[in-house]
């Protein structure tokens, strides 16, 4: 199974652009996180558009799709902004809870491996985009908001949302679960495609083909070099 393959092409099919709103969604994952403060969940993502883009553009390594810098930068800046448990347990659905630690453990590092890789790409294309926040539509005392961003550059704008829960005292006081570009989000797509392979194989099975599947791309851009 191509995990992720077609969602690309059909995200490919629908602008030009769009490789480099991936790119701008990813970059805002690496943006350096060093506010200790709790902002408002659309001054989070602001504070980390307004850093990622020149972190990105400054950054040879990274914006040239180095998959040792992509790791150092996922593991470093990357988690503290995501709560990349919840994104794992949503994609592989249901079968999450019946899963051991060890499984669950493997799952996160697996489809941590495939996002960078299956996005990397998408880093090389960011030039001189912008990225706009849309006013947001929430209350204070909401746990879980959307924030909704456009990201401008060279053609029409790509619609690029955030949902976000809040994590009073931790970082900037939210985390990104899952992001949405064109209409397309990333942890429900990953969940159809997880779901057959689970039916299909089980975890252990959704595990060997999530490894060889990183495999295959890591052999494949190690060939590049």
């Amino acid at each position: 199974m191509n995990l992720m393959i077609s969602t690309i092409k059909h995200l490919e099919m629908k602008s030009g652009k769009t490789l480099a709103a991936l790119g701008v969604a990813l970059a805002l994952l690496f943006a350096p996180f060093a506010h200790a403060a709790d902002l408002a969940p659309d001054e989070f993502i602001k504070t980390l558009c307004n850093s990622l883009l020149e972190s990105v553009k400054t950054d040879k390594n990274l914006k040239s799709g180095d998959p040792e810098r992509i790791r150092q930068v996922v593991d470093t800046q990357v988690l503290p902004n995501v709560n990349f448990q919840r994104m794992t347990a949503s994609a592989v659905g249901p079968q999450w809870r019946s899963a051991t630690d060890e499984q669950k453990a493997k799952l996160q590092e697996q489809f941590k491996i495939l996002l960078m890789h299956t996005y990397s790409g998408a880093l090389t294309q960011i030039r001189d985009q912008t990225v706009t926040v849309k006013p947001l539509r929430s209350d204070p005392q909401d746990k879980e908001v959307l924030v909704k961003t456009e990201v401008k550059g060279g053609g029409e704008p790509i619609q690029l949302d955030y949902r976000l829960e809040k994590t009073p005292g931790v970082g900037m006081g939210w985390k990104i679960y899952n992001l949405n570009v064109l209409g397309v989000w990333l942890v429900d797509t990953y969940r159809t495609q997880f779901s057959q392979e689970i039916n299909a194989k089980g975890i252990d099975g959704l595990i060997a083909t999530l490894t060889d599947r990183n495999q295959s791309n890591g052999n494949t851009q190690s060939a590049k070099k």
